[in-house]
């Protein structure tokens, strides 16, 4: 069976596909991204999740590659990772009560084949008054999450629901990616032999 790697450092990424129960190693693009602010959501993270994973292709030519990104989208507008304190106060009173969508690009990539697709899901926040937020901005959570916060964290007392998928908030929809892979021939549930 090839090798799976997953072309990322993220560790929210990582315990997703652990999950999985198959082997796999990490190897990290390094490459500078390319953003095309013409895409829309959905094709930015797509085309993002390809060049990670094209550049990891690249070095490692013989192995199933998987990349991923994720971006927030609100009013069409893409939001980062914030720069300091205020920009995470600006972005979390901008979200206050209202939905936003967060998209997952996915990219499987091998010699022989390619599948690239994306996931979006819907997030509604709760309204925050300015106590919360400060709370929230003290834990220190929302400096290395795009659009300032996180669902698998503190985050979560922030969110009134969602409409979609979970873990593809937390950055990657892996009951898709598991289903993708079949066609890279790796199966989920032949990962675990069953004992008596």
């Amino acid at each position: 069976m090839k090798r799976l790697i997953l072309a990322s450092a993220s560790p929210r990424r990582y315990e997703l596909l652990s999950l999985t129960l198959l082997p796999f190693e990490t190897y990290p693009s390094t490459l500078e991204e390319k953003m095309d602010i013409s895409l829309t959501p959905s094709q930015l993270v797509e085309s993002l999740a390809e060049q990670k994973a094209a550049d990891v292709f690249s070095n490692k030519p013989d192995c199933v590659i998987l990349g991923a990104d994720t971006i927030v989208s609100f009013h069409n507008n893409r939001l980062g990772k914030p720069q300091n304190a205020n920009e995470a106060a600006d972005m979390l009173r901008m979200l206050s009560g209202q939905t936003h969508e967060v998209y997952t690009g996915v990219c499987l990539i091998d010699k022989d084949k390619k599948v690239v697709f994306s996931v979006k899901t819907d997030v509604t926040f709760y309204t925050l008054d300015e106590k919360t937020i400060s709370w929230y901005i003290n834990t220190g959570e929302p400096f290395d999450k795009a659009g300032s916060y996180g669902i698998q964290g503190h985050g979560s007392l922030l969110v009134e629901k969602i409409q979609g998928d979970y873990f593809n908030v937390v950055g990657l929809p892996i009951s898709k990616v598991v289903r993708s892979l079949k066609d890279f021939g790796f199966s989920f549930t032949e990962s675990v032999t069953q004992t008596e």
